[in-house]
């Protein structure tokens, strides 16, 4: 099987760099990613692939041999970029990385997931509890992992472990970071800056209130990580209007669900204190990624599995980390996920994003020796 591999690697590695073109042709922002899936699906079928779906969600949804199982493993990559460019990104290839916004997070690992499943169908490989090859969208801010919670509503009580290609090549996800986000927007009366001037301006209080937010200490406990950010703020109407409306969007992350339940008591104090007779403050959620809510055995069963292949492959140790990725969602159910990275890429969720194509071989080797080991045990 060792020379089988070898021998599909070296006969695909232009292959692999060709479709990482086409796919940072085709604008995929979160909630859009419909283009990207079509020609995801196009390119299974033609490959050889049945029964390849697109859901509600725009997951791209390959099921290979899992009829009769209830200990389905997925392997998933998310289709969705962090920016929200609707026009094809600049890419650039030097002969050693590949740049282009989006390229490694996570337009590569895309691109090296087809190629799996590509392998699997064309040496007529059934995996016995089958795989579960999975395209999915809004893993990305305020996509808030809708594709992900699809995949576990239409497979309930079926998937056995979940593996997300996202992360770098030797690193391993192995503790996801909730986080809650929120729209806040502040409504003041406004007025003419000179006539109405000393009137409520929603500018000067919402910049009160993300003052306020800046001021809250962490919670510290051993182990964990908690923070807080302000993304955006938009408001006010011309320069000599006394702002009537301003809006933030804001966050705290956590990968300790008790911290994460202090900073919501933090955040809504904070919201509510700023009301008044003169004052509205509207808060909306528009994002919620659960926390871990699994015994840790399970997530070191799947690691005693993932982790010595990869060094095996890798030839180095692996390290790891906590992240928010897709991984929230089979995690918060109770169900073994790890992120892990099939390239090595810098400058992610920056539009000097690069991966280096020495590594995709590698990246590879590893997703289709996984997807035979992990499904056979």
């Amino acid at each position: 099987m060792e020379a089988i591999i070898k021998k599909y690697i070296n006969e695909n590695k232009e292959g692999i760099v060709q479709l990482i073109k086409q796919l940072c042709e085709i604008p995929a922002p979160s909630h859009f990613e419909h283009e990207r899936a079509q020609f995801c699906k196009k390119w299974l079928e033609s490959n050889g692939a049945t029964g390849v779906t697109i859901d509600e969600a725009q997951n791209v949804v390959f099921p290979l041999h899992c009829e009769n199982s209830n200990q389905i493993t997925v392997f998933a990559a998310h289709t969705d970029t962090v920016f929200p460019d609707t026009e094809p990104m600049p890419y650039f290839d030097d002969g050693e990385k590949i740049y282009s916004p989006g390229v490694a997070d996570d337009t590569a690992s895309v691109s090296i997931l087809l190629y799996m499943a590509k392998f699997f169908l064309s040496e007529k490989r059934l995996p016995p509890n089958g795989i579960l090859f999975v395209f999915n969208s809004c893993e990305e801010g305020l996509g808030n992992l809708k594709g992900t919670r699809q995949i576990f509503k239409d497979y309930e009580g079926r998937i056995a472990n979940f593996i997300s290609f996202d992360d770098n090549l030797n690193v391993v996800a192995d503790r996801c970071v909730g986080s809650h986000r929120y729209e806040v927007e502040v409504i003041t009366e406004g007025g003419h800056s000179y006539d109405a001037f000393g009137q409520e301006n929603a500018i000067a209080k919402l910049s009160e209130m993300i003052a306020k937010l800046y001021q809250i200490q962490v919670p510290v406990s051993p182990g964990t990580k908690t923070t807080y950010n302000v993304g955006t703020v938009l408001g006010g109407t011309s320069v000599n209007t006394i702002a009537q409306s301003a809006k933030m969007l804001c966050e705290y992350r956590s990968d300790d669900k008790d911290c994460l339940a202090m900073m919501r008591h933090e955040f809504q104090m904070i919201f509510e204190s700023f009301a008044s007779q003169t004052v509205q403050v509207h808060v909306k959620k528009v994002g919620d990624r659960p926390c871990s809510n699994i015994e840790s055995h399970k997530v070191e069963a799947l690691k005693k599995i993932v982790v010595p292949m990869m060094e095996k492959v890798l030839g180095q140790t692996i390290s790891f980390r906590s992240s928010s990725t897709d991984c929230n969602i089979p995690l918060s159910l109770g169900i073994p996920a790890l992120c892990i990275g099939v390239n090595l890429h810098h400058g992610i969720h920056t539009r000097e994003e690069w991966v280096e194509k020495g590594s995709l071989s590698l990246g590879l080797e590893l997703a289709i020796k996984l997807g035979i080991k992990v499904t056979e045990v």
